[in-house]
């Protein structure tokens, strides 16, 4: 039984985490994949506003990919260090900047866009709903392609297992095989997630007669992608579980859900609203 096992299993090579290295520059993986998705949601948005009646201009995704990308880096780093090491990073102040050494908060930098989205459509007297709905819909590409770069850096790795596909990653000292949770989530909390919000926001109606519900469907999409998969993901070593039981990303899942149901039930209602007025 231990042959087949170890027959099935999945010794990952070390890949090298610097992509690209132009003398002092090294350009890694996991900068690659913030990069490429924000191009993604660059790129996408401008053809999704050529259509008549978008809520937005091409210089207005020209300005905001600037605000969202400082967005993702300071609030994906201070929620790291809020939700994740804080006593260390107050012991230690001036090592919350240096983010060479790792350290991104999903969450955090969820948060931090969300912020930026709600102030750039007041200062331009957008349509708050119908842009979030806009950037909801393109966020699971950049999501899943992080997620790749945890793959490919072997961090953030699953639980022990038996399972066929399970993986030996070089860092792991005990030489374990593992779940490849990182794929897990490329998969749910990317593809699968684009695939759902695609048909919902060009096969229906929601988008025109019930704004925010596409953007509580990706949040609730995500959140139950994340929660599913931390069951089967190591949790921090610093953290361990909850008294609960459940990791710290699952509880930080839980006021996405409740946010999810508000933008749902508030999309609804602006549906019912338009219909009672026809």
């Amino acid at each position: 039984m231990l042959e087949l096992l170890s027959a099935s299993v999945i010794n990952l090579p070390r890949f090298d985490p610097v992509a690209l290295q132009l003398g002092p520059l090294a350009i890694r993986w996991y900068s690659l994949g913030y990069i490429a998705g924000l191009l993604f949601v660059w790129w996408y948005i401008r053809r999704l506003i050529k259509k008549p009646g978008a809520p937005m201009s091409a210089a207005h995704i020209d300005d905001f990919i600037t605000y969202a990308m400082l967005a993702i880096i300071v609030g994906g780093r201070l929620g790291y260090v809020l939700f994740y090491n804080f006593t260390a990073y107050m012991a230690e102040p001036l090592a919350i900047f240096r983010v060479w050494d790792g350290g991104m908060s999903f969450h955090g930098g969820l948060i931090g866009v969300v912020l930026t989205i709600i102030w750039f459509a007041r200062k331009n007297k957008l349509d708050l709903m119908r842009l979030a709905d806009v950037f909801a819909l393109v966020s699971p590409v950049g999501i899943g392609l992080v997620r790749l770069t945890n793959f490919v850096n072997g961090e953030l790795w699953g639980r022990p297992t038996d399972v066929s596909w399970g993986m030996i990653f070089p860092g792991d000292i005990t030489g374990q095989p593992r779940h490849p949770s990182q794929l897990y989530e490329a998969l749910g909390e990317g593809l699968i997630l684009f695939a759902v919000l695609m048909f919902l926001y060009h096969k229906t109606k929601l988008a025109k007669q019930a704004p925010g519900v596409i953007a509580g469907v990706f949040f609730a999409g995500y959140g139950l992608a994340r929660f599913l998969v931390e069951f089967v993901r190591e949790p921090d070593a610093h953290i361990g579980l909850m008294d609960v039981g459940l990791s710290r990303g699952q509880l930080l899942t839980i006021p996405m859900f409740i946010f999810a149901a508000w933008l749902i039930s508030r999309g609804v209602k602006t549906k019912r609203a338009k219909t009672a007025k026809k």
